[in-house]
């Protein structure tokens, strides 16, 4: 445990200095690309240089692990050993169209199961930090957090999809089916920009649930490790455990999760 902590110490460092580099490049203006390759191109500009940094300050710190690539995030995490997730922009669109939504995240995998994991948000409310270990609690700019009870009416509930849902459509309709089952149980439904993040917010009360259907491990494992060490319930949509491999997620506060699970039963 201690070890990981002061691991963690020197992730957050490391995932504020690549924030803070990556803020200062940022415009407040939206970026001009007219076409999808134009975008990905002027985010490559931005991301690849954020991307190598962040992968020498975390390799410096624990060089015996291994890296997930990116392009394999999406997909199961390897089951033994120790293998860093990583996002040096996680919400690239938001990003982009200089919205403040987005984040650094990095996450410490151990035999399949994330044991460590930061996600920090540098231009959301002056900066915020989220950091979870294992068996140790989570935090939030320093502070421990815990998720908070409300009443489904009174609850704001947000989802998102994985990056290529488009090539799923079973998770796309299910997207669409529990957006409409969930809008009519709760306050309000949102998509609030990095799910890391957004998952993390339930942990801190910031939200109080948020589902996703389709395979998502590289950007939901950092939130999963963060709300539950909270004291969120973190589960599949039908409420039995979630893991890297799972085809649907679904994390809120204790006392509304079963009412959530229920709402999601609608969903074929």
């Amino acid at each position: 445990m201690n070890e990981l902590w002061r691991t963690a110490e020197g992730v957050e460092a490391a995932v504020r200095e690549v924030g803070a580099e990556l803020a200062a490049r940022r415009s407040t203006e939206p970026v001009t690309a007219r076409t999808l390759d134009e975008a990905a191109a002027r985010f490559a500009e931005l991301d690849g240089p954020a991307a190598a940094g962040l992968r020498e300050r975390l390799t410096a710190l624990r060089p015996q692990a291994g890296w997930i690539p990116e392009e394999e995030a999406d997909g199961p995490v390897p089951a033994e050993g120790e293998w860093w997730l990583c996002d040096a922009t996680d919400g690239a669109v938001q990003y982009l169209l200089g919205h403040p939504h987005w984040a650094v995240t990095a996450t410490l995998v151990r035999d399949g199961a994330a044991v460590l994991a930061v996600v920090h948000a540098p231009q959301l409310d002056g900066g915020r930090t989220y950091r979870a270990v294992l068996g140790g609690g989570a935090t939030l700019d320093g502070r421990p957090i815990a998720p908070l009870e409300r009443e489904p009416a009174a609850a704001v509930a947000a989802t998102s999809q994985p990056p290529r849902v488009a090539a799923d459509p079973v998770a796309l309709r299910r997207a669409g089916e529990s957006l409409s089952a969930m809008a009519g149980a709760v306050l309000a439904v949102r998509n609030l920009g990095p799910t890391a993040l957004q998952v993390a917010q339930v942990g801190s009360g910031h939200l109080a649930l948020f589902w996703e259907y389709g395979s998502d491990s590289g950007n939901l494992l950092p939130g999963a490790l963060i709300a539950s060490e909270a004291g969120a319930a973190v589960t599949d949509a039908a409420g039995a455990a979630w893991t890297a491999g799972s085809d649907s997620f679904l994390v809120a506060a204790p006392g509304l999760h079963a009412r959530a699970v229920g709402v999601l039963r609608a969903v074929r």
